[in-house]
């Protein structure tokens, strides 16, 4: 029964009794190409033939991937019908445009029909960067042991978002006692002038939980507090490890989540402190309470993160909540892999069209795996045939460049 439902919704779909997308301009973003499968496959082709030319896709495991989707069909679902996902990427268009899928991967419930449903209703797209430029890491949900007083060495505050902290627009904005207004401090300035503790932790520990955005405070008494983002203070993140690298503090071997915590834990406070402050980006956390266990945190979509299901992606050349196909390799993926992952997250360190940060899941042995992820790859955004077909008609072309804002494509 399942699956002749299933079939009809498809055939339904692919004839056009279901709603397509509304006719619009649609206006693109700057810095990026998108190619359709004519293009970036060998020996040219459609979209019907596409996935057989994807790297990797007959052998990647598409469960986790499915997962996040459906999480992202509910977001859409509390959505308006024709509000565009994004307006950096309105190529991604609407709740509207993505229901039949939703509908039939619901339905599908299993692999090889969910698999048979993507192949069906959607066409891969490569995203390019002009410069040839792509990166990919990983991320995770680390757990520290945390007390709710300070006792040594569990004294550096988890510091909750401040009632000064103002956000106007894209300016983050500090009030003062007088009222005035001003941009947010930088980290040692934060840190000097003191913050609201939601709890205690190793002073590593809280740098590092900064880092990730969010993660799982352990009590002594077996207790546990999640976390969860809550705010910045506007400024950029900059790296650590660059700067330790650049004063010959480090070897490149040792430029990573394990290797500065080793040395941060070998010098004195003083020089950890330099360090941790040449990153001015500050993050503030809430205590988030009620939540499953089982569930990975919420990312920038609203939804609970899956692991190898979910990637942070710049939004401004992404819309979120729509799927990708990533091809890219590290020891924590087994070497060579290539998965469907959904754009669930974003990140301040996290900037360009084939930039994606992996997330892994929560505690130590993910955040072994997602350590080692740091190489460049491809990726591919799956979009519903019509509005593929609509980038790839654009001009009369398969392939279309995104040469600045205000640009226009002919109505689908």
């Amino acid at each position: 029964m399942r699956l002749t439902a299933l079939l009809i919704l498809i055939a339904f779909t692919l004839s056009g009794c279901v709603t397509g997308p509304a006719p619009v301009r649609m206006p693109v973003t700057a810095g990026a190409t998108i190619y359709g499968p004519s293009d970036w496959m060998p020996d040219g082709g459609d979209d019907t033939t596409a996935y057989a030319a994807l790297p990797g896709w007959s052998a990647a495991g598409l469960e986790p991937g499915l997962d996040a989707m459906l999480r992202s069909c509910d977001a859409f679902a509390l959505r308006s019908p024709d509000a565009v996902l994004s307006d950096a990427a309105p190529w991604a268009g609407t709740p509207r445009d993505w229901s039949a899928a939703c509908a039939a991967l619901r339905l599908a419930g299993d692999g090889p029909a969910a698999r048979a449903v993507i192949e069906t209703l959607m066409t891969p797209l490569e995203i390019l960067d002009p410069r040839g430029e792509s990166r990919f890491t990983g991320y995770f949900e680390p757990t520290y042991p945390a007390r709710l007083r300070p006792v040594p060495p569990f004294t550096e505050p988890v510091p909750a978002l401040p009632q000064d902290h103002v956000v106007r627009g894209n300016q983050i904005l500090q009030k003062l006692p007088n009222g005035q207004l001003r941009p947010y401090p930088a980290r040692a300035t934060i840190v000097r002038n003191g913050v609201t503790p939601l709890a205690y932790a190793r002073p590593a520990d809280v740098f590092f939980l900064q880092i990730q955005g969010s993660g799982r405070l352990v009590l002594p008494d077996g207790r546990t507090l999640r976390a969860a983002y809550a705010g910045h203070n506007g400024h950029p993140f900059e790296s650590t490890a660059n700067w330790l690298l650049r004063r010959g503090w480090i070897e490149r071997s040792q430029a990573s989540m394990t290797g500065i915590q080793k040395w941060m834990a070998s010098v004195s406070e003083g020089r950890m402190r330099q360090a941790m402050n040449a990153n001015p980006r500050f993050i503030f956390f809430r205590i988030e309470s009620g939540t499953d266990p089982e569930l990975g945190p919420k990312g920038s979509l609203g939804v609970p993160l899956t692991p190898l299901g979910s990637v942070a992606v710049d939004l401004s050349f992404h819309a979120p909540g729509v799927p990708l196909f990533i091809q890219t390799t590290a020891p924590g993926l087994g070497g060579d892999w290539s998965g469907l992952m959904v754009a669930q997250d974003t990140g301040n360190a996290i900037r360009g069209p084939v930039r994606g940060d992996l997330y892994f899941g929560t505690g130590p042995e993910a955040g072994s795996r997602a350590d080692t992820v740091n190489a460049p790859g491809r990726l591919w955004v799956l979009l519903p045939r019509p509005l593929a077909r609509a980038i790839m008609r654009a001009e009369g072309l398969a392939a279309i460049g995104w040469p600045g804002l205000g640009e226009a494509m002919p109505a689908p």
